[in-house]
């Protein structure tokens, strides 16, 4: 039995230990104490550091390195398991040594990969509570998978005091999901293009991100979300190429020191931190992405870097059968085993610091569904999950954004538990992408499902007091096409990903508009030019709230690869050459966000009121192309609806025609001295949106709606401005 020694109440303030003294460390004392077990990770303490980590080996070496890329530590410090090991928790205090030092672990204990056991001292670990992470220029996953010490390329952790920051005033926003518009976007791509017009040394990093915060100020987006940027494995990728996304996460709590701009890594906390602050400042809000679902250790043929090294049935589901494999709910490889206490702790921990020592505002949980899973893989219902009802209830994250991706690799599909049977968390809403896409497109059937998606999504999210704004809804994210290629290619094109085009979705519900890839068709190029207003307009008019994905405002193409994970070039950047045809796209966003920001009716906390009584609550009421008479039939192409706000004097008639022939519709009769003003015609092109004095009026009572074409009229006062 391990003698469990107890820590006094500070880490250092204990007797050497009589073995495992070191000479030539810094510091008066030059010798180290047994530390205590808590915090984990390594804790800055006056005279030195505390480092503690969780392990079930049986010896553990603590390396200490004088640089970031030296080849070999320069002190190892053997844990005594009688003096440096409370349970399973490893810890000492290391007097000297301050912020900045580079450390490691070697864990020693059986190789059993038949038991589930992958001990192995050749395999040099991080630390799972790391700060930070050096050694990224010389990191060799191959190394990390093969036989043989791998000391010279191995990553390392970095002893951080994140107390040496000045916030000045930086508060959460909280902004309410009802007045929310979020930008999904990817750091590196952001400004990594020449086009970008920064500074080669700035470009793919926070710091460029913070140079075009005036451009998503004037976008009109109330909230980045952050694809990951916790380190990841930029080698877990097909040869010759690297993994641009990021979803094969390392280190969970350090930022991503290949998008600092000095590609060191406790510069990067703080670039991290500036660009936070800049972006609050700013009044927009920082969501990140988090993949708790799996690691970049990936199979039993992945590299050996830290959980797995440490305590690999503590943090990895295995499989029962035979543990020497993983379980697989990720697709990736593994799958994390949130439902052990280890595993849970880390990541409420990580959770916290994100929010308390680096402001950020919210989470996107990767692949939500496995987070459900109990520790032995088996799915629970929602409302029992131990790792989400924790997070959920945790004070230090109350207030926060947090946003599910309510589905596993493995079919898992539990979209609108979240909202439904927990109090706090949001979704994405996937139906609401694919139903918006057929309807648009002008798919049969796809009349009334697009209906349910524009007014909140009752028949998912049929909690009755539930914000309709937990409903994240997007037509594009960047897992797919992008918007301009959705409108471009009737097929993905993921040659250049390496595996024979077998990667990405094969169902997009896209439509070429008549010729596949570029083309230089007038009236082809016009008609995508009007599909891609169609969606922009349907995005924002839906009852949720709604996501933009990072470049859809200025025609970004991926040239029809809809998995370009691994495609960290100008295939995936963001290009920001202006042209006629990408002005006109990001104008109308502009103005179609500022447009519906501006109105309560787009702002509710509530589902609109469909009761036909007039009850004076914000209601919605259906036509089709007559008044009160929607028609829901299989071969319907068109939806159109009235949005009014009594008590804001605020009243919109919309109408879609997904139709490949023009439709005339029917319009509201208003009160005397008032007429439809109207704001947007897709079908107009670069007049397609007009607001205030420039709306025209609309005198007649009918309206012909051109082919595949969105209309938007608002009940003004008359004004001499009149339509043709």
């Amino acid at each position: 039995m391990t003698n469990q020694t107890t820590p006094r109440a500070c880490c250092h303030e204990s007797e050497p230990c009589p073995i495992h003294a070191i000479s030539g460390l810094p510091g008066s004392a030059n010798e180290i104490t047994h530390g205590r077990s808590f915090p984990l990770g390594a804790s800055v303490c006056p005279g030195g550091v505390n480092f503690s980590i969780f392990s079930t080996c049986d010896r553990l070496e603590l390396l200490l390195f004088d640089e970031p890329e030296s080849r070999l530590p320069t002190k190892v410090i053997t844990l005594d398991p009688s003096w440096n090991k409370t349970f399973h928790y490893w810890h000492v205090f290391v007097p000297g040594v301050s912020s900045g030092q580079v450390y490691a672990y070697r864990a020693h204990g059986p190789y059993q990969p038949r038991h589930g056991q992958w001990f192995d001292p050749q395999k040099v670990l991080i630390d799972p509570y790391a700060r930070a992470i050096a050694n990224t220029r010389n990191y060799s996953r191959l190394a990390a998978c093969q036989s043989g010490d791998n000391c010279a390329t191995a990553l390392r952790s970095v002893v951080v005091d994140t107390s040496r920051y000045d916030w000045q005033d930086d508060l959460p926003l909280r902004t309410p999901y009802s007045q929310s518009v979020i930008y999904e976007l990817h750091v590196g791509g952001f400004t990594k293009s020449p086009t970008s017009g920064l500074p080669v040394e700035k470009r793919g990093t926070y710091e460029g991100l913070k140079e075009k915060v005036p451009y998503l100020k004037s976008l009109g987006v109330t909230a980045v979300e952050l694809l990951p940027v916790n380190q990841f494995d930029d080698q877990d990728a097909p040869a010759g190429l690297s993994n641009y996304w990021g979803y094969s996460p390392i280190a969970f709590f350090a930022p991503h020191v290949q998008y600092s701009s000095s590609r060191e890594p406790l510069p990067a906390i703080d670039e991290f931190r500036d660009m936070v602050k800049a972006l609050h400042k700013a009044g927009i809000e920082v969501i990140l992405d988090v993949v708790f679902n799996h690691t970049a250790e990936g199979s039993h043929h992945g590299p050996t870097l830290s959980f797995k090294g440490l305590a690999n049935n503590a943090y990895y589901i295995l499989d029962p059968a035979d543990p020497a494999q993983y379980a697989n709910f990720s697709g990736c490889g593994n799958a994390f085993r949130g439902g052990n206490s280890v595993a849970l702790r880390l990541i409420l921990d990580c959770l916290r610091y994100w929010v308390s020592e680096m402001h950020v505002d919210g989470f996107r949980f990767d692949l939500a569904s496995v987070l459900s899973r109990d520790a032995t893989g088996k799915p629970q219902p929602i409302e029992l999950s131990n790792v989400l009802s924790a997070i959920e209830s945790d004070p230090v994250l109350a207030g926060t954004k947090l946003i599910a991706e309510a589905w596993d690799a493995t079919g898992l599909y539990q979209i609108g538990s979240f909202v439904n049977k927990l109090d706090w968390f949001a979704e994405w809403n996937g139906p609401f992408r694919d139903d918006i896409r057929r309807f648009i497109k002008g798919d049969n059937g796809s009349a009334r499902t697009a209906a349910l998606r524009l007014a909140g999504s009752s028949d998912i999210y049929s909690r009755p007091e539930r914000e309709p704004n937990r409903s994240i809804h997007f037509v594009t994210c960047h897992d797919g096409f992008t918007l301009s290629d959705l409108v471009s290619y009737n097929s993905k094109d993921n040659e250049a990903n390496g595996q024979k085009n077998q990667d990405g979705a094969n169902s997009n519900f896209s439509w070429n508009c008549g010729n596949e890839g570029t083309t230089t068709e007038v009236e082809v190029q016009g008609l995508r030019t009007r599909q891609i207003k169609n969606f922009l307009t349907v995005l924002f008019i839906a009852q949720g709230t709604p996501m933009l994905l990072m470049g859809d405002e200025r025609r970004r193409t991926q040239q029809g690869n809809n998995n370009a994970y691994c495609q960290d070039n100008p295939t995936s950047w963001l290009n920001w050459i202006s042209n006629d045809d990408t002005q006109e796209i990001l104008n109308f966003t502009k103005n179609l966000i500022a447009f519906t920001q501006s109105l309560n009716v787009f702002k509710q906390d509530h589902l609109l009121c469909a009761m036909k009584n007039e009850c004076g609550c914000p209601r919605i009421s259906w036509h089709g192309t007559a008044l009160n008479s929607p028609d829901w039939s299989y071969f319907s192409h068109s939806l159109a609806f009235s949005l009014s706000h009594p008590a804001r004097s605020e009243s919109l008639y919309i109408a879609i025609n997904a139709y490949w022939k023009p439709l005339l519709f029917e319009l509201p009769p208003l009160p005397a001295h008032y007429a439809w003003h109207r704001i947007i015609d897709t079908f107009l092109g670069s007049e397609a949106f007009a607001s205030g004095n420039a709306a025209p009026i609309c005198k007649k009572t009918a309206y012909q709606l051109r082919d595949r074409s969105c209309l938007i009229m608002m009940a003004a006062p008359s004004a001499s401005h009149s339509m043709t």
